[in-house]
């Protein structure tokens, strides 16, 4: 497809009206700059991008929804693991500045018994 026009677009989606052919590649469009990837290869500007996912049929009205809540699954899981993570994170700082309290050796020294012999006396 070397150029895409709004009618090969309106084809598709078998519908004659341009206001709702617009109102599906605003709202594809915003998918793709909150992350999603596109389904065709180009590299055109993302506006036409998304005018060519239409007119080959891989977006429509009823699968933008199921993109939508694919995209807010994605998004709830990697805010979970991302408040794991900081709790991970959280405790082995945690555990990090814990002082960690160690017993002294304690050594006893036992005195020596002091010489038991006499002192002899000088007279």
């Amino acid at each position: 497809m070397a150029r895409i026009t709004v009618e090969d677009c309106l084809k598709l989606i078998g519908s004659e009206n341009r206001f709702a052919l617009i109102h599906l590649a605003i709202a594809r469009l915003k998918q793709h700059r909150n992350g999603m990837p596109f389904l065709v290869e180009g590299k055109n500007k993302e506006v036409v991008m998304t005018l060519r996912e239409i007119a080959a049929g891989a977006v429509t009205s009823e699968n933008l929804k199921k993109f939508e809540e694919f995209a807010k699954a994605e998004a709830a899981a990697e805010a979970t693991a991302s408040v794991e993570a900081v709790a991970l994170t959280e405790t082995a700082e945690k555990a990090e500045t814990t002082p960690v309290t160690k017993k002294a050796e304690v050594t006893t020294i036992t005195p020596t018994p002091p010489d038991t012999q006499p002192e002899e006396q000088v007279n």
